[in-house]
């Protein structure tokens, strides 16, 4: 783990970098999952086409109040100016943002020999949020970290938060 870490997009210096999956993990188009409440219409939302997961802007506001810095990782091919733009209008800023081409082109510059769906230390991401156990059994064979969240556990906030404390006393 890093003592410190200084991203791109940032003035301020983190100690765990945080990344999250999208798709069932912040968003969902289930509709038993809860979803943040907006000051925008719903036909806005239609026309975003992403509901974003309830309880999302008050964990990325507490990992920040513990000096998380906050990633998405997804293997879509969504720009990070789109995602970066998406989270904007929910009020929430992100460090930055890895899609299938960015992740493509890291994991072809380390050679790996198998290649896997997600690699976060090619980022130098500390912990990945995923709703995916076969992503975890990567990190578990990689070595690094997954959290797995299902889209219908009420107690996901915790779990992560959690998983940061544990990080940050390892």
């Amino acid at each position: 783990m890093r003592s410190s870490n200084i991203t791109n997009t940032s003035r301020w210096q983190y100690r765990i970098r945080v990344s999250f999956d999208l798709d069932d993990t912040l968003t969902s188009h289930c509709c038993k999952v809860p979803i943040e409440t907006s000051l925008f219409p719903t036909f806005v939302h239609h026309w975003l086409g992403e509901p974003l997961r309830r309880g999302t802007k008050g964990l990325f506001r507490e990992l920040r109040h513990r000096d998380c810095s906050v990633w998405i990782y997804t293997s879509s091919g969504r720009s990070p100016a789109y995602i970066k733009r998406w989270f904007l209008l929910h009020g929430i800023r992100i460090d930055g943002v890895v899609n299938g081409n960015h992740h493509h082109r890291a994991v072809n510059r380390n050679h790996l020999k198998r290649l896997p769906s997600k690699f976060p230390p090619a980022f130098g991401i500390d912990l990945h949020v995923d709703d995916s156990e076969g992503v975890k059994m990567e990190g578990d064979e990689l070595g690094f970290r997954v959290l797995v969240i299902h889209p219908h556990d009420e107690h996901w906030i915790e779990k992560v938060l959690e998983a940061v404390a544990t990080l940050k006393h390892a």
